[in-house]
């Protein structure tokens, strides 16, 4: 037997499996959308931000400025990372319009 065929014979013995790697995808972070307690700001009007922006039902949006009234701070909602700067941006332009030094911010969840 030549070598040429001894060598074709031992590589048939193999049965390799190639497979593709898939990429792995990895979630987006999420970020918090929170209001910052102040001093200034009406309760009535973090509610409105809260229904308006947030679409949060009445109750909810009042638990939500009353835990920003006692904590110092209440999260809105969690969000991927546009949507969070746009609610930010939301909150921040529409506390200016009505003089009020609101503060709203994103922390990565």
């Amino acid at each position: 037997m030549s070598d040429k065929r001894k060598d074709n014979e031992h590589l048939e013995s193999y049965d390799l499996a190639v497979e593709e790697a898939r990429p792995r995808l990895k979630e987006p972070p999420l970020y918090r959308v929170v209001l910052i307690n102040d001093d200034y700001t009406p309760m009535e009007f973090v509610v409105d931000i809260l229904e308006s922006i947030f679409g949060m039902e009445r109750t909810r949006a009042t638990q939500v400025m009353l835990e920003v009234h006692t904590k110092g701070k209440g999260v809105c909602g969690v969000y991927n990372f546009e949507i969070a700067e746009t609610k930010v941006a939301q909150v921040t332009s529409i506390a200016q319009q009505h003089q009020h030094p609101l503060l709203c911010e994103m922390e990565e969840s």
